[in-house]
């Protein structure tokens, strides 16, 4: 569920404080990606308008701007929620069953991968390899880990952080 950020509230004050950001590293060799990361944490995702911004004031091309959010996983087009859970789908993982876990993560949440859940609280993604194949399968929820996993836990852990 992708939200136009230019119909959020805050929209022109973050606006002028991304400028800033920008400015900062408009005379820097390879700008492009500490700007993202920076819009990123400002905005907590990077929608077309920022992007826009972006381009439009670094004076490169939008598609230069795009093709660097799409290609890196550390920056996102869609809101994330409060609680970011990451499922790890990397060899080991998937092999021990990281496919029935987000499932698992999906129905209960009613979201797919990419999307955040109505009330901003979580968002669900699915990774490559978090390098922790011993404990695999594995879930990151923020900072926190949870290895050798199984669908049947995913309730117990939603619920901890549903009554936070």
């Amino acid at each position: 569920m992708t939200q136009n950020c230019a119909g959020c509230a805050d929209f022109q004050e973050k606006s002028g404080q991304l400028s800033k950001i920008i400015a900062k590293y408009k005379d820097t060799q390879g700008a492009l990606i500490p700007v993202l990361h920076e819009a990123q944490e400002l905005f907590g995702y990077l929608p077309l308008e920022v992007q826009r911004q972006i381009a439009q004031e670094l004076d490169i091309p939008l598609a230069e701007v795009y093709g660097v959010v799409s290609f890196y996983t550390q920056f996102s087009i869609n809101p994330k929620g409060k609680y970011q859970i990451n499922v790890c789908m990397g060899t080991a993982c998937y092999v021990k069953g990281a496919s029935e876990i987000l499932d698992k993560f999906r129905t209960r949440l009613s979201i797919d991968v990419g999307e955040c859940t109505d009330d901003q609280k979580f968002s669900l993604d699915a990774c490559r390899c978090i390098g922790a194949c011993g404990l695999a399968p594995v879930v990151t929820i923020n900072d926190e880990v949870y290895g050798k996993l199984t669908a049947d836990e995913v309730d117990d852990i939603l619920d901890k952080y549903e009554d936070r």
